[in-house]
């Protein structure tokens, strides 16, 4: 069940929250208009996390005003991902944000204390895949999850990411990132009894064609419990996994 949504019966229950101001909470304006924007403040009502601001082609002065409008209605923690440094810097003069510039990522708030089942691994083939795998590890760190970062184990050296045996082995679900030929997704799929969300990078030469080599060679992996997101789409292997690691038992 949706956390937000439990928490406000659990509070009812409890007697801590009265019926009539438990409906208004999930009665209160779901959405704003502020002209170039709809802030969507049932988000976290539905799905457990709030919204989260995409910032590639926003400008500063246009997330400044939706981090405003965010923090007035209660969100007081915000990821905004695919953020410029030069935006980064502008949105610091009014709100204060950490700006992670590896990621692009900034955050306002605090990264929340963890609470899922257990550990997210966030793995890459190589160096040059650490801007992806930032994004996907800080994702999984914002919305509660416990990240163990194995960077630079690629195929090209096995034993690499064979002396993580045990990292691998006690994961709740691992993020494999690669680009090239994307064959570490298949390697630690073979590996792991946990679903891997694998993400293919636009790193490699002219026939990796900027991801797509890399893409194609997870979609088709032998291994099972591999499920694959879009090119460098780091944040939506973070969220995902971060879903899995919070599963309930439903009855």
């Amino acid at each position: 069940m949706n956390s937000e949504i439990k928490n406000i019966l659990e509070a009812v229950k409890n007697g801590e929250l009265s019926v009539e101001n438990a409906m208004l909470e999930l009665k209160s304006e779901p959405f704003k208009d502020i002209d170039y924007a709809k802030i969507d403040f049932h988000r976290k009502v539905r799905q457990g996390v709030g919204e989260v601001i995409y910032g590639a082609s926003k400008t500063a002065e246009q997330m400044i005003g939706i981090i405003s409008v965010m923090l007035e209605n209660g969100q007081d923690s915000i990821l905004i991902t695919r953020l410029s440094k030069e935006s980064a810097e502008k949105i610091k003069e009014v709100h204060n944000i950490k700006y992670y510039e590896d990621a692009k990522i900034g955050i306002y708030g605090d990264l929340k204390t963890p609470d899922g089942i257990g550990k997210i691994v966030v793995a890459t083939g190589g160096t040059s895949d650490i801007p992806v795998a930032e994004e996907a590890a800080l994702t999984c760190e914002f919305l509660g999850n416990d990240v163990v970062r194995l960077y630079d184990v690629g195929v090209a050296g096995l034993h690499r990411i064979l002396g993580h045996l045990d990292e691998i082995m006690s994961a709740s679900v691992i993020i494999t990132i690669a680009g090239m030929e994307g064959a570490l997704a298949s390697v630690i799929g073979g590996l792991t009894d946990c679903p891997v969300v694998a993400v293919p990078t636009s790193i490699g030469y002219g026939a990796a064609f900027n991801g797509v080599a890399a893409l194609l060679s997870m979609l088709n992996s032998c291994a099972s419990g591999v499920s694959v997101v879009n090119i460098d789409n780091g944040f939506g292997a973070g969220y995902t996994a971060s879903m899995i690691n919070h599963m309930e038992v439903k009855k």
